[in-house]
């Protein structure tokens, strides 16, 4: 049981650096340019994912599933809960202001050409963006 510990230990110690790091790299991140913004916005994301997977794969675990209170599960639940919908809310909101900036843009004639020429029908329903599938 030591091993499993020490792994518990070592990823909280992990998950604190790697917040330390991103609120130093994130300092004044109002005055950053585009690319900054960018690289913090997308590795911020990755990380997101990892950290979802293994939670993920934290929840699916026996020794977790059998040991865990139905309070801790409930306190995860409410917390998760907030973050979904605010995460939802925030691609919502996000996209659709996007939208608004790119339909501005077209009519103006500002859009860069190169980002205009027409593709087929077929590639372009492949590459917009999709919602999230339900798999039930």
């Amino acid at each position: 049981m030591s091993g499993f510990y020490d792994n518990l230990e070592a990823w909280i110690k992990r998950q604190k650096e790697t917040k330390e790091l991103f609120m130093k790299a994130e300092k004044n991140y109002e005055e950053a340019d585009r690319l900054t913004l960018i690289t913090l916005s997308r590795l911020a994301f990755q990380h997101m994912e990892r950290t979802i997977e293994a939670f993920d794969n934290w929840l699916k675990d026996p020794m977790i599933t059998t040991h865990m209170p139905r309070e801790m599960l409930i306190e995860l639940w409410s917390q998760l809960r907030d973050i979904f919908y605010k995460l939802i809310d925030l691609d919502i909101t996000h996209t659709s202001k996007f939208a608004d900036h790119l339909k501005k843009l077209e009519d103006a004639e500002s859009i860069n050409p190169l980002f205009t020429i027409r593709i087929t029908r077929e590639e372009g329903e492949s590459r917009r963006r999709q919602p999230p599938t339900t798999v039930i």
